[in-house]
């Protein structure tokens, strides 16, 4: 999915004609705050055609807005350094001035795309872990954390006061919860949930 913010009609239907004849979804939008209230940006791999001119919220007050959530293009009728070199400290994955040469502007999508897959398939994949955590009593959770620590059975065992036998049971429940077949598999996703946590700066 494309999605286009621009307040030039005449723009916005040029732009869209053109990327849908490449064979991608389009939808336009006149203003960030449009935009805001009906882009859906969960449901397909996206990104963002943002001019940097619009009436309500700038073109890069809304970049920064979106953070991570989408590669976002600006284009710029201006084209003016100062204007490029912000949209790419705030993240912009490219910076086109008008007027955009159409081969330029699709092979500059094309690579913005592919960058939606990839972070769309991570955050796919981070919701499916937290969704197998969740499953897990708050007992299983602890054994996890020091098994994947590295303690043993036995020392799992003293450090929560339980037997050995306990543990093994646990542990069991865990791998067949978290769907890990073997303890670096069971690491490896311990250990992504922990870094998209602690990355996260609303936790």
């Amino acid at each position: 999915m494309v999605f286009i913010v621009d307040d030039d009609e005449h723009v916005r239907t040029a732009l869209a004609r053109l990327i849908r004849s490449a064979g991608h979804r389009v939808e336009t939008f006149a203003s960030a705050e449009a935009f805001i209230e009906d882009a859906d940006l969960e449901a397909s791999p996206a990104c963002l055609l943002l001019d940097l001119q619009l009436p309500d919220l700038s073109g890069l007050a809304l970049q920064r807005r979106l953070h991570e959530c989408v590669p976002v293009i600006v284009i710029s009728g201006h084209g003016d350094l100062d204007s490029a070199i912000d949209a790419m400290k705030a993240g912009a994955a490219d910076f086109l001035p008008k007027p955009v040469h159409d081969a330029v502007l699709l092979d500059v999508l094309e690579r913005a795309l592919e960058r939606a897959r990839r972070i769309f398939a991570a955050r796919a994949e981070l919701a499916d872990i937290h969704s197998r955590l969740n499953q897990l009593t708050p007992r299983e959770r602890e054994v996890m954390m020091l098994v994947v620590e590295g303690y043993l059975n036995k020392q799992v065992a003293s450090e929560l006061g339980a037997a050995e036998k306990t543990i093994k049971i646990h542990r069991a429940r865990v791998m067949e919860k978290m769907k890990a077949g073997s303890l670096a598999e069971l690491v490896r996703l311990a250990e992504k949930a922990r870094l998209a946590q602690s990355a996260d700066p609303g936790r």
